[in-house]
C-alpha cells in the first residue's frame, strides 16, 4: 500500500466504536448528477431523475447506478471511519465470481488505503438468453481504522462496478463538508473504457488518473455500452456546470450496431449542438475510439465467446461483415474519419472545440505490449498509461484542457 498513513482497513457487520452517524447528504456527494431517496438510505445517479425516464435499456439502468467516479468528501478529525452500504453486485451464470468492487480511500488528497464489502444483491446474468435475476442479501459495513487524529479531507470513492446505496456514514469525530478547493471542473461521457473496464480500482480508473494528475474535478459519464449519443445524455451534459468537457465516441456504436454512417453525422452535430446550448466557449475536446484490433475495418455487432467462460474468461469478437461498409455500416476507422471531419468542419466558428485521435492514448505500439484482454476492454496497466496521457496532452503544458486553453 502506497500511504503516508497506512492505516488498518477492516471490513465487517458491525461497529466497534461510539459512533456519530452523519446523514448522507448532497453536500457529502461528489461525482453524481442525482441522490435518489430509498428505503435503505441514499443511491446516488450520474444520470439526472428527467434522463432515466426517458429509456427502459437495462444496460444503461445498470452502467449509470454504478457510482464511477462519486465518492463522499468530508472534513473530520476521526480516526475510524465506518460506512454502511448495500450493493449490488453482477454475476454470470455459469461463470466464477466475479471481483469484489473496491472503496478506495484518499486523505489529504494521497491515496491511503482500499478494501470491499460483505453482503448485497446479486445481479445473476445468463448471458445466452439475456435474463436476469435479483438475489436478496444483507448490508454490509466498509471500515477504515487508523486515521491520522487531526482535521483532515477524507474521502470515500466508491466502487465503479457495483450499484451502491449510501445506508450510513459513521465515524468517531464529528464531520463537516468540505467547500470547494476553486479547482476547475471537468464532465467527461464515454464508454464502459471510461466508465472503469478492469482498472485497479475507483481511483484507478483513467478519468481518475488524469483527473489526479491534472488538479482537476471529475464528474464522470462514462457509462458502460451506453455511450450512443442520446439526446438525454446531451442534457445532462447540457445542464451540469463545469469548466471543461470531453466526450468520447465511438466504440459503442460499433459493437452495439445501432446506427449507419448516414444517422452518425447529424447524431454528433445534434450531441454537440445540445451540449454547447449549456456551455457555448466552454473547451470542449471529441475523443475518437482508442485501437481495438477487432473493429478497425470490420463492423459491428460485438458478440461474446463463451467458450471460456467457466474459466472465467468472457472475450468478444466482430460479428460483422467488412463488406458492409459499403452500406454505411460503421466501424473504428470510418468513425475517426468522421469525427476529426466534424471537428474540423465546426471548429472553423467553434475555436474552443478540439479533437484528439484516441490512438494517442492507446494504439498499435501498446496493443503489442499490452493486448486488450478480452479484445474490448484495457486491464488495469492500460488504464494507468491511457490516464497519464491524457493528463498530459489535455491538462498539461499547452493542452487544450488547461486553464488557459482555447
Amino acid at each position: 500500500m502506497n500511504s503516508e498513513h497506512d492505516p488498518a482497513i477492516m471490513t465487517g457487520t458491525a461497529s466497534a466504536i461510539a459512533p456519530i452517524t452523519t446523514p448522507v447528504t448532497d453536500d457529502l456527494v461528489r461525482g453524481a448528477l442525482d441522490l435518489e431517496r430509498t428505503e435503505h438510505g441514499v443511491l446516488p445517479h450520474r444520470l439526472p431523475a428527467r434522463a432515466r425516464a426517458q429509456y427502459t435499456d437495462g444496460q444503461l439502468a445498470l452502467a449509470e447506478a454504478q457510482p464511477s467516479g462519486v465518492r463522499l468528501v468530508f472534513r473530520t478529525r476521526a480516526t475510524v471511519v465506518e460506512l454502511d452500504t448495500l450493493r449490488t453486485k453482477m454475476a454470470y451464470q455459469g461463470a466464477p465470481p466475479r471481483p469484489d468492487g473496491l472503496y478506495d480511500l484518499v486523505v489529504d488528497g494521497r491515496f491511503a488505503g482500499q478494501t470491499s464489502v460483505t453482503g448485497g444483491k446479486v445481479l445473476l446474468m445468463d448471458m445466452a438468453t439475456g435474463a436476469a435475476e435479483t438475489l436478496p442479501g444483507p448490508v454490509g459495513t466498509v471500515r477504515f481504522t487508523g486515521l491520522p487524529d487531526r482535521t483532515k479531507d477524507v474521502e470515500i470513492w466508491l466502487p465503479y462496478n457495483e450499484i451502491t446505496e449510501l445506508v450510513a456514514l459513521r465515524t468517531d469525530a464529528p464531520v463537516e463538508a468540505v467547500p470547494g478547493d476553486g479547482r476547475r471542473v471537468w464532465l467527461h461521457h464515454g464508454s464502459s473504457i471510461s466508465h472503469g473496464s478492469n482498472a485497479a480500482g475507483p481511483t484507478s480508473t483513467w478519468p481518475a488518473l488524469a483527473a489526479s494528475l491534472g488538479g482537476v474535478e471529475l464528474i464522470n459519464l462514462g457509462l458502460g455500452g451506453s455511450a450512443l449519443l442520446d439526446p438525454f445524455t446531451a442534457r445532462a451534459l447540457r445542464d451540469t456546470p463545469a469548466d471543461v468537457i470531453s466526450v468520447k465516441i465511438g466504440i459503442n456504436l460499433v459493437n452495439t450496431d445501432v446506427m449507419r454512417l448516414r444517422a452518425f453525422t447529424p447524431a454528433v452535430h445534434g450531441f454537440l449542438d445540445t451540449v454547447r446550448e449549456g456551455h457555448p466557449t466552454t473547451p470542449l475536446l471529441v475523443v475518437s475510439p482508442i485501437l481495438c484490433p477487432i473493429h478497425e475495418d470490420t463492423p459491428g455487432p460485438s458478440a461474446p465467446d463463451f467458450s471460456g467462460l467457466d474459466k472465467g474468461q468472457l472475450r468478444f469478437r466482430a460479428a460483422g461483415d467488412p463488406a458492409e461498409r459499403a452500406a454505411g455500416k460503421l466501424t473504428l476507422t470510418v468513425i475517426r474519419d468522421e469525427l476529426a471531419r466534424i471537428v474540423k468542419q465546426r471548429a472553423a466558428e467553434d475555436p474552443h472545440l478540439h479533437y484528439l485521435d484516441g490512438r494517442e492514448l492507446y494504439g498499435a505500439e501498446d496493443v503489442a505490449e499490452l493486448p486488450l484482454p478480452d479484445e474490448l476492454h484495457p486491464d488495469a496497466a492500460t488504464h494507468r498509461r491511457m490516464g497519464e496521457r491524457f493528463a498530459a496532452l489535455a491538462f498539461g503544458a499547452g493542452g487544450v484542457l488547461t486553464a488557459d486553453g482555447h
